[in-house]
């Protein structure tokens, strides 16, 4: 199933599906078949395993291989140095998935209780006359009777 509670279609490719083969992903990241095999025991490119211990590539092992290979020419970075950088990117994504889980449960949260407050304020009864505090002031009454009430 994906994301959504669809069943996926095993046929279905993505990104993440291993389908090449050394030679073909060799040639499409643009290094030599060797190269691959060193970096997969390095752990910077970890491509999955067929029935036969065969490597399999997949579009994103690939984009990775060409990742790899411009740290290291372009930038100059060794390669314990890529490896680093590999797993503080993954640490970062999976920092970041787990951020908009978080953010998801605080939301049901905050919507659940707005609904229990709401349901408070229905519950109330419509009878009563809320109580309001009256200023109280200083000012003096005096009270005196009527000259007509006096006789």
């Amino acid at each position: 199933m994906d994301g959504t509670g669809r069943r996926r279609n095993p046929y279905e490719l993505t990104d993440e599906s291993p389908v090449y083969v050394i030679s073909v992903a060799a040639q499409l990241s643009g290094l030599h078949p060797q190269t691959l095999r060193q970096y997969d025991r390095l752990g910077l490119v970890s491509p999955d395993r067929a029935a036969g211990r065969g490597r399999r590539y997949s579009a994103r092992d690939i984009e990775q291989l060409r990742q790899v290979q411009q740290l290291s020419q372009d930038e100059g970075i060794n390669l314990a140095g890529i490896k680093r950088i590999i797993e503080l990117e993954n640490q970062v994504a999976a920092l970041k998935a787990r951020v908009a889980e978080l953010q998801g449960l605080v939301e049901g949260a905050a919507a659940a209780r707005q609904q229990a407050e709401a349901a408070v304020h229905a519950s109330y009864r419509r009878d009563l006359v809320p109580y309001q505090d009256v200023q109280q002031t200083s000012a003096l009454v005096v009270w005196r009777p009527r000259r007509d009430q006096q006789q």
